[in-house]
């Protein structure tokens, strides 16, 4: 096996995040979390609340010998909205931002080079809300969260909002499903 890098990303709800990250290939794992809050150890409920400053991620490890972290940005561009602020869709709150979190300073430099592409090519008819800021802290959420969408593929809001959003990116990016 190759190295492994990490970034984390917040989307919205972190189960439409992970089950299309859990897709891609060259991805090594995928685990719901809290980040850059300031409430120690939080819970799903206490995060809901809008009131720990954190928010709703998920914690990408990939092999760059087989997916860069420029790919990994361009699906993530495409899986969601980054011109909403604090909101994915009927998801609302500032759990739900749109967030790149790093760790090493030239994941921060890559994250930025790319925002900026993106804005000068006006893929976006409105500016960009994403945050890009360094990981404070990153807290694993629940074990129920962890591959929710895989093991709740019924439940309404995996139907209605999450299979979407795993249908674009197999569409759209067939080349790099695992």
């Amino acid at each position: 096996m190759g190295t492994r890098e990490t970034i984390y990303l917040a989307g919205g709800c972190f189960w439409c995040v992970e089950a299309v990250f859990d897709r891609v290939k060259g991805v090594l794992d995928v685990v719901s979390g809290y980040c850059n809050g300031q409430t120690l150890n939080p819970t799903y409920e206490q995060v809901c609340s809008g009131t720990t400053g954190h928010a709703e991620v998920v914690k990408v490890e990939y092999d760059p010998s087989q997916i860069q972290l420029k790919e990994l940005l361009e699906i993530f561009f495409v899986i969601h909205d980054p011109t909403t602020l604090n909101r994915q869709g009927n998801d609302v709150g500032t759990q739900y931002r749109s967030g790149i979190f790093f760790t090493q300073e030239q994941d921060e430099r890559e994250v930025n080079h790319f925002i900026k592409g993106l804005q000068a090519s006006e893929a976006f008819s409105k500016a960009l809300t994403t945050q890009v800021q360094r990981l404070d802290r990153f807290y694993e959420a629940e074990t129920y969260h962890q591959e929710y969408f895989t093991h709740h593929p019924e439940q309404g809001y995996c139907a209605y909002v999450v299979a979407p959003k795993v249908e674009k990116f197999l569409k759209t990016f067939a080349s790099k499903v695992a």
